[in-house]
């Protein structure tokens, strides 16, 4: 069986990559999250 992706992280390098403000960093990552509003997720982001 193989590992998941982000099992071994910590919390700050995990939000460092996927969190809310590094999303809104860049293009992609806007246009990220414009996807998911426009789907209707209720969470946008990880934030754990």
């Amino acid at each position: 069986m193989t590992k998941r992706t982000l099992s071994n992280k910590s919390r700050y390098s995990i939000l460092k990559v996927s969190g809310f403000r590094a999303r809104m960093a860049t293009p992609q990552g806007r246009k990220t999250i414009r996807n998911r509003r426009k789907k209707g997720r209720k969470t946008l982001t990880i934030c754990r």
